[in-house]
């Protein structure tokens, strides 16, 4: 043999052996996560700090609690919220939602389909709709502080804050804060309950003995706004908060607004709690003490007895369960690489794994914003589900996942109750409601189909990870209710003797008219896959097809094609040369990426697609789980390198913050489908899919890599 092969062999072994993880060779996971703990040294409000355990989030700013909230407003904001925190302001005008219905019949089939839109020609109708929007929305439970007196007797700003040096650390999740103020020292530790909607802090300086340091509990009011950014304070005479009880070491306080009340229980070291302006109370700890600890819980109801507030306890849970979930499911190790983006991929990862975990635990989709600030009102979109929770699964933690999709059973009467508003058999699931399922009016909303069948991929997931008949007997009827609306959605198109999705469809790419588009590629795809899916459940199930969903099937539409690329819809023939088709979304990609291979499709033309999207698309225009969409596509092409490139696209909406966050914009400062987005495509990337051969198929092999992996699970 001759040298020079002897030599390439070797590098090819080489190469291979940099992305192998050898089973003898265990990751060091508490070494991966706390090389991307999180340390601020200044004011940065767009880097402010979350704990919380999935269904209760509180964000802190440099001082460890909610000291500065109107100066934090316009970055990641102070929000204090939970899972059951809602309001719903006074319909004095007695709206009923029926005014936010308008009859369709987008194929003259005599069909009087309501949808609930936006009514833009003013009067009772338009105000209806504004108040559905709105309401329920949910709430900024409370902010809780810290508060300074300066020399001078005034109340220091966030000026006054020096020396800063703040830690959190993501193996735990406590938060250990250090500052001065005028000089003298203050140190604030941090920590979330995992079994209830409480923090506990301890607190030290010599600002106690002085007198001059306190804790603030605000109520503020509901702004009723797109974005509720934590610090709305005006409106005093429209709810009460008062002080129920109190003593030495323990208070309860109530907030009452119009459509709901709830309480905070307070426990603390020796003090005193008052009342010390309208919905603002003091805790004064004792002058006695160097040190304080100071609990704090919301809940529905007035339960709370009087306790220690026993910091060490609540930090013990942190930090037992942050262990127990970073010990659990999926990890990867990217050190030892060359590529200089492997760093600050391992880091998007880590925090991500944190974020989601914090913000999105919970037994309904979470909002977009998470429990940190409310969007579109706090809602859920349930098109964003799959984003939120399909990467739990892929890392080994289906049953977070799983949490999530109780909101489908709870909800399934008013989805079934949807359904047949509009003709249809089956569930239409709600794209955009509160936790109850209670639709709010949307003239896109209404129109989007590409959430539906997001049910049947997570529960397929949760079947796939145990392949237990039990997992088929829980959601079947989610499953096949599901497919039902699907197949009777499709519209059957006598001429062509094929079934269209559409007229009366948004994509995902929501620029198009619902009046105007037939069969957007990226829905036709997830329709035949998820139908051919709910069927092999019938088939698991020991029960036969059925023969009108194989009818559909067998019938659907093909994938729009124009010469060698896919089109976004079939008519958006233009899709390639309007600029207005180019922005948003580039959902035809999710045609193959999310959507496993479809055999209407056709991988060369993907390929094409691909590069006109690439080379065509205002990416300044997309939003931050584009990246990864587009990156799941490029690995299913088998190419890893523009895969790579697609993760790391330098476009603001593909930012991701000193704190994990993915930044949109000024106005949506934070947005979780990025961060679950990167999650799904690298687990994807590191495990492959179904049709994948190799290992870290969406990595290159050209030695840049070194991967350790552990726990993943394959994607469809």
């Amino acid at each position: 043999m001759s040298r020079s092969l002897i030599t390439g062999l070797g590098a090819a072994l080489l190469i291979f052996a940099s992305c192998q993880t050898p089973e003898r060779e265990k990751i060091d996971r508490k070494a991966v996560v706390q090389r991307h703990n999180i340390v601020n040294q200044s004011a940065d409000t767009l880097a402010s700090l979350t704990v919380g355990n999935g269904v209760f989030a509180y964000t802190v700013d440099v001082t460890g609690m909610q000291s500065f909230p109107v100066y934090y407003k316009k970055g990641v904001s102070l929000g204090t919220q939970s899972e059951w925190g809602w309001n719903t302001f006074d319909n004095d005008d007695n709206y009923r939602f029926e005014e936010t219905l308008k009859s369709y019949d987008f194929n003259n089939e005599g069909r009087d389909a309501k949808y609930s839109v936006q009514h833009k020609e003013g009067g009772r109708n338009t105000e209806a709709t504004e108040y559905y929007r709105v309401n329920p929305h949910r709430l900024q439970l409370g902010n809780v502080g810290l508060q300074f007196t300066l020399k001078n007797g005034e109340q220091a700003t966030v000026d006054d804050i020096q020396q800063a040096e703040q830690t959190l650390d993501l193996w735990t999740g406590l938060i250990h804060s250090k500052f001065t103020v005028e000089g003298e020292s203050v140190e604030v530790w941090t920590a979330a309950a995992q079994s209830a909607d409480k923090i506990a802090v301890k607190v030290s300086s010599p600002l106690i003995a002085d007198e001059r340091l306190q804790v603030f509990v605000r109520y503020p009011f509901p702004s009723g706004q797109f974005l509720d950014e934590a610090a709305y304070y005006e409106k005093e005479d429209q709810h009460e908060s008062k002080l129920i009880r109190h003593d030495e070491q323990s208070a309860v306080l109530e907030h009452v607004l119009s459509g709901t009340n709830y309480f905070t229980g307070l426990d603390y070291t020796k003090g005193e709690v008052a009342e010390a302006g309208k919905h603002y109370f003091v805790y004064t700890p004792s002058s006695s003490l160097e040190t304080f600890e100071f609990s704090f819980a919301f809940a529905q109801q007035n339960n709370f007895s009087a306790s220690a507030p026993a910091y060490d306890k609540v930090a013990g849970e942190s930090q037992e369960g942050w262990q127990a979930y970073w010990e659990s499911g999926a990890a990867v190790d990217f050190d030892g690489s060359t590529d200089p983006r492997a760093h600050e991929l391992e880091r998007r990862l880590v925090l991500s794994q944190y974020l989601t975990k914090v913000q999105c635990g919970g037994d309904f989709p979470p909002q977009e914003t998470g429990l940190t600030f409310n969007s579109w009102y706090g809602k859920p979109h349930t098109e964003m589900h799959w984003w939120h929770g399909v990467h739990f699964a892929l890392w080994g933690r289906p049953e977070i996942m799983e949490k999530t999709l109780n909101y489908y059973f709870h909800t399934f009467e008013k989805a079934k109750a949807l359904a047949e508003r509009q003709g249809y058999k089956g569930v239409r699931w709600i794209k955009m409601s509160d936790n109850d399922g209670n639709e709010s009016p949307s003239s896109v909303a209404a129109f989007l189909i590409w959430q539906q069948p997001h049910i049947i991929y997570m529960t397929e997931l949760a079947y796939r990870d145990k392949q237990d008949s039990k997992v088929l007997e829980k959601y079947k009827d989610l499953v096949f209710a599901s497919a039902e609306f699907m197949a009777d959605y499709a519209y059957y198109d006598a001429e062509k003797d094929r079934y269209n999705l559409g007229l009366g469809v948004i994509p995902a790419q929501e620029v198009f008219r619902a009046a105007e588009t037939i069969n957007p590629t990226y829905e036709v795809a997830y329709w035949d896959w998820a139908l051919r899916i709910a069927q092999e459940w019938k088939e698991r199930l020991g029960e036969p097809r059925v023969a009108e969903w194989d009818d559909v099937i067998n019938k659907l539409a093909p994938l729009p094609v124009q010469g060698d690329v896919y089109l976004a819809t079939e008519t958006a023939t233009d899709s390639y040369t309007f600029p207005k088709w180019m922005t948003d979304h580039p959902a035809v990609l999710g045609a193959l990426g999310m959507v496993p291979e479809s055999p209407k499709l056709d991988k060369a033309i993907m390929k094409n697609t691909l590069d006109t999207v690439w080379e065509k698309w205002f990416w300044e225009k997309t939003w931050g789980w584009d990246f990864p969409m587009t990156a799941m596509n490029a690995a299913r092409l088998n190419l890893p390198e523009k895969a790579l490139d697609a993760l790391f696209m330098d476009i603001q909406t593909n930012t991701y913050l000193k704190n994990g966050h993915n930044y949109q914009d000024g106005r949506l400062r934070i947005y979780l489908p990025g961060n679950g987005g990167t999650l799904t495509a690298v687990a994807m990337m590191l495990e492959g899919w179904d049709a994948s051969e190799g290992d870290f198929p969406g990595f290159p092999k050209d030695g840049s890599w070194k991967i350790k992996k552990e726990g993943f699970k394959k994607m469809p």
